[in-house]
């Protein structure tokens, strides 16, 4: 973790969010609880984390694989620990988050994952997804999924901005970037 302690303490929340919170697994205490202080800005999150995580037309291990990888960038150890969860619930292996971490050269990846994985690269760098790597999405994806792409990158961008800022902690029994075998920051 950047902060060993939070900048905004989470308020107490008497029980978990809808539906268990993230992942379904009474997860996101930490954030939905530094997110409550700001009840305006909170009920926009939960709009378009709505969509992200809910009615988003990427398949869930595609998408996971954005999440991480965008999360593994900005050294989001909460955004990290929180996604390998759901990621291991949408079908990533250990060895797959591993290579996440590594990017996308790591050799097991197929053409389309290292794709995703290069097009989270590309928003994080430039804030703009190459031709090549655009026409590549291209092949698979169509324009509803091509714009998931961007804004499930560029929402988790933002969200491990403000989990870094906040310093909001990671909760009992998350494992954050110990899960990765990858230990080095992202050059």
């Amino acid at each position: 973790m950047r902060l060993q302690k939070p900048r905004i303490p989470p308020l107490s929340l008497d029980e978990p969010m809808k539906g268990g919170g993230i992942g379904g697994r009474g997860g996101g205490r930490n954030i939905f609880g530094t997110l409550a202080h700001h009840p305006d800005l909170a009920k926009g999150f939960m709009g378009l984390g709505s969509h992200v995580l809910g009615t988003n037309q990427l398949p869930p291990r595609e998408r996971e694989i954005l999440i991480l990888r965008i999360g593994w960038l900005c050294q989001s150890e909460y955004e990290w620990g929180q996604h390998v969860i759901i990621g291991k619930s949408a079908g990533l292996t250990d060895e797959e988050i591993g290579m996440i971490a590594e990017g996308p050269d790591a050799d097991q990846w197929s053409d389309f994952d290292a794709t995703l994985v290069r097009a989270a690269d590309e928003l994080h760098e430039d804030a703009f997804i190459t031709d090549t790597t655009w026409n590549a999405l291209a092949q698979q994806y169509d324009r509803n999924q091509l714009m998931d792409v961007v804004f499930t990158v560029g929402m988790y961008n933002m969200v491990s901005m403000a989990l870094n800022s906040c310093g909001v902690q990671l909760e009992e029994g998350i494992e954050g970037f110990s899960h990765s075998p990858k230990k080095s920051t992202p050059s």
